[in-house]
């Protein structure tokens, strides 16, 4: 079978299709097997458990926008934060 531009096209346009299925069956696998799960939800900590319960862990910070090759050296953070 040869892959035109337009097959192509068609099969890329499914990756995040694909990419939402699998990202599901890892959370739910997650979630089965260890029972929690850690997420990161309006900008806090969540830990999710099997049963539906949610605690909130902490305050996680803003995204930092990077440009590619961008370096940068990360400070330690204050282990008691």
């Amino acid at each position: 079978m040869k892959l035109t531009e337009e097959s192509m096209k068609n099969l890329e346009a499914g990756i995040p299709k694909l990419a939402e299925g699998a990202f599901q069956r890892a959370y739910y696998q997650a979630l089965t097997s260890s029972g929690m799960v850690l997420r990161a939800v309006n900008g806090l900590l969540v830990e999710t458990h099997a049963d539906g319960t949610e605690t909130v862990i902490r305050a996680i910070h803003n995204p930092v926008k990077v440009q590619v090759g961008a370096k940068f050296k990360l400070k330690r953070r204050d282990s008691t934060a």
